[in-house]
């Protein structure tokens, strides 16, 4: 029993007055990059550069100001359902969903009507690929597939080659005995939010550029895309990062290829019949490993 309490005082959880500091100090830094972003690109014209280096200061911000989200959703609603059973947390990721969705609806935030993203990434088509109305590379995506890649390359380095990132793989495993090794469970896991909370931010502020027109908060498309999210992961396997995103270009192709050459209507049926197969066929996903349970 002096195990679980030396690692507790020897790495304390930080108190109420820590938590609104760090967010208090958090909130100031994203406000000053959005004012950075805003004095950088102010006249200047799309495709220029200045308008670009303010779009990459935005990307920061949004994973900044997400990250922030993640991390006071995760001090609120989550930290205190860490020793409840798992049904209560999956009704409270429920009810943070709606509370998020409804909230982004209030005048004050982004209103009921859809939004328009400004262009602030340059869009040029750089090559085009078959004869007559063919493939368009444009260079809105290369740039959009460039920073999933680097940001899924950072993802994949830190989770595997670095010391938080075996913390994370520990607390994942088994959260009571990575506490009995020293590791700082509540932090770990508000670090784990604050990451899957920017690279959502990053992931919306890409496909911002890509479809300037912005539905309602609330509107169905953004539930569809997280559980296309969920469908990628759980065709990759779930808890395979690499598998994840296999499965995501997987979907992907298949749903662009429904669009292309079949229907739009039917784009969805593709992601969900390859969901279907993998559930029958290979259960744990394309990469996924079945686990053992000894008794």
């Amino acid at each position: 029993d002096r195990l679980p309490l030396v690692a507790k005082e020897r790495l304390p959880s930080p108190g109420m007055g820590t938590t609104f500091t760090i967010v208090a100090g958090w909130a100031w830094i994203a406000i000053a990059l959005v004012l950075l972003a805003r004095g950088i690109g102010a006249g200047s014209a799309p495709g220029s550069v200045a308008r670009t280096v303010s779009g990459g200061v935005i990307l920061i911000a949004a994973m900044a100001i997400c990250g922030l989200v993640g991390f006071s959703l995760e001090r609120a609603a989550y930290k205190p359902l860490r020793k409840a059973p798992r049904l209560n947390v999956l009704i409270t990721a429920i009810g943070v969903s709606l509370l998020l969705q409804n909230s982004g609806q209030l005048p004050w935030m982004f209103g009921t009507r859809p939004q328009g993203m400004p262009a602030l990434l340059p869009n040029q088509i750089l090559a085009t690929f078959g004869q007559g109305d063919g493939v368009k590379l444009q260079l809105i995506d290369v740039v959009g597939a460039g920073t999933a890649v680097v940001l899924m390359i950072l993802l994949d380095f830190l989770v595997f080659r670095t010391k938080l990132g075996r913390a994370m793989r520990a607390v994942s495993f088994n959260d009571r005995n990575a506490s009995l090794m020293g590791i700082p469970v509540d932090q770990v896991i508000s670090f784990t939010f604050v990451l899957g909370a920017s690279l959502a931010a990053a992931a919306g502020f890409l496909f911002g550029q890509k479809y300037s027109g912005l539905n309602q908060t609330a509107a169905p498309i953004w539930v569809l895309l997280g559980l296309k999210a969920f469908v990628a992961a759980v065709v990759g396997g779930i808890g395979n990062i690499r598998g994840a995103m296999l499965g995501g270009l997987l979907i992907g192709s298949a749903e662009m290829f429904a669009k292309r050459y079949q229907s739009p209507a039917i784009a969805d049926i593709y992601v969900f019949v390859i969901l279907i197969l993998v559930l029958l066929f290979k259960p744990t996903g394309l990469l996924g490993t079945p686990t053992q349970e000894k008794v």
